[in-house]
């Protein structure tokens, strides 16, 4: 599932790319996404902009960690803040399901605000390419 990227590629380019590669490993159950229901995965994906501009990034991670419903979110998260946007063809195994709220809690507040923007970004592209592929939940269900 590796892609080598160009460095030619802008910032959005190189999002839409990685965004893409985490919604077809989630429909496809692979990597951090084994566990999961792929359509937690979209629907709480669709919903995290939300928790984010209310609670902010910080509550909006542990709100998901403490629930459990996406672990593959929260991977594929930190993924991209963390590593595959400064670095985008890392070999770096993906990091885990907390790295990124761990990273929050010891960074100052410009990684913070840096954080939350890239990760709005980043979900702008996730949560299309996971209605494109069918990867929503009934918004009756909780959570």
């Amino acid at each position: 599932m590796s892609q080598v990227v160009s460095l030619n590629q802008t910032t959005d380019q190189r999002r839409a790319a990685h965004a893409w590669q985490a919604v077809q490993a989630a429909k496809n159950k692979q990597g951090p996404h084994q566990n999961q229901d792929p359509k937690k995965f979209g629907g709480q994906a669709r919903k995290m902009p939300v928790r984010i501009m209310t609670s902010g990034l910080g509550q909006a991670l542990a709100f998901l960690k403490a629930k459990g419903y996406a672990p593959g979110l929260l991977v594929e998260l930190a993924d991209w803040v963390l590593d595959k946007r400064h670095n985008p063809n890392s070999q770096q195994p993906k990091p885990s399901d907390t790295s990124l709220l761990e990273e929050i809690l010891q960074a100052d507040a410009d990684f913070l605000r840096w954080a939350t923007d890239e990760t709005l970004a980043y979900l702008q592209w996730l949560n299309r390419f996971a209605e494109a592929e069918g990867l929503t939940e009934d918004t009756s269900q909780e959570g």
